[in-house]
């Protein structure tokens, strides 16, 4: 069943949080900001949702030239593509050339609001949530065009300093998947 992400409200801080990579090295979220906007992703390898944005996302990061992170916090003992057997194809079959973090705790996932995987968090230079929200219009069974068009002008706007103006459209995905 599809989810809406929850839109936790602008101005929230970044949570100050460390996960480890698919090589287990712990990596802090702020290193990757770097005094720069940092989108926040949280992804899993078997979301037909993800998997309808996953090549354009990967291809908009580099574009945009926006400091990025992925996180996927699903139950990978419930659903095994998750783990990080799944997670390493989906990097090579998405080009993504940003880190995939692991949440096994889901504490992360807690701390930051999402619910739903894709979910898009956005902060601005200053560490503050700037957009919460969608790729686009599109779904994979909607017939919208993909285009990453709400991603790129928000990221644009937290460029030049800006909140994208609201209101923000919901991301919409596969539930993130919790543990029991």
């Amino acid at each position: 069943m599809a989810l809406e992400s929850r839109m936790v409200p602008l101005g929230t801080p970044m949570p100050d949080v460390a996960l480890p990579d698919l090589d287990g090295n712990r990596r802090r979220l702020r290193e990757y900001a770097d005094g720069q906007p940092l989108l926040i992703v949280f992804a899993c390898n078997h979301c037909p949702y993800v998997r309808w944005v996953e090549a354009l996302l990967g291809e908009l990061v580099v574009e945009q030239q926006i400091g990025t992170v992925a996180i996927n916090s699903n139950d990978a003992a419930a659903y095994p593509e998750d783990g990080p057997d799944g997670m390493r194809e989906q990097m090579v079959r998405a080009d993504w050339q940003f880190p995939y973090l692991v949440d096994d705790s889901q504490q992360v996932a807690r701390d930051f609001g999402a619910v739903c995987t894709p979910d898009f968090f956005l902060f601005g230079a200053e560490g503050l949530l700037v957009y919460r929200g969608a790729f686009d219009s599109s779904t994979p069974k909607n017939g919208q065009p993909l285009t990453g068009d709400l991603l790129r002008e928000a990221i644009t706007a937290a460029r030049a300093g800006q909140t994208p103006p609201e209101p923000h459209r919901p991301s919409m995905g596969c539930g993130i998947k919790w543990k029991a």
